[in-house]
């Protein structure tokens, strides 16, 4: 059995690996996933084809853990996303609130900043004529091997 930041953590890292089987064998089949400001979607197997979906061929997932901290099953995160869609990478700041039981993640909130994510994608527009725009993560993040 895994602590439940390790739980998370090996989620963040799967997703970055795009390996889908292990995302999906995280997310329990009752997950309530929610972008706060956005709709709440019910069901691990559904997040776990959006986030299939979302990752298709071309398209990338980076995330720089600058915290993690717990209390019983309960696992927050602080961390720089960013997303890569071809020549488009959109960086941005997230907070979530993980709730893990048996292994598996029950809840999954993110929360992020309308303005600070419109400023990511603008950054990443821009940043296909000029490349030093792009964000970049180190290539050892904390939480990472």
């Amino acid at each position: 059995m895994h602590s439940p930041e390790e739980v998370v953590t090996r989620f963040l890292q799967a997703m970055e690996q795009q390996d889908h089987d292990t995302v999906a064998g995280l997310l329990a089949p009752d997950l309530r996933y929610t972008n706060v400001s956005l709709p709440t979607i019910k069901g691990g197997g559904r997040v776990a084809k959006l986030i299939r979906k979302t990752l298709r061929e071309g398209r990338v997932f980076e995330v720089q853990l600058h915290s993690i901290a717990s209390t019983g099953n309960t696992v927050l995160t602080e961390r720089t996303d960013v997303l890569k869609i071809g020549p488009v990478h959109i960086g941005f700041w997230v907070c979530g609130t993980f709730e893990v039981e048996n292994g598996r993640i029950t809840v999954w909130r993110d929360y992020f900043d309308w303005l600070d994510f419109t400023r990511g994608t603008l950054r990443g527009l821009a940043g296909i004529a000029v490349p030093g725009l792009r964000p970049t993560l180190p290539t050892s993040a904390p939480g990472h091997s």
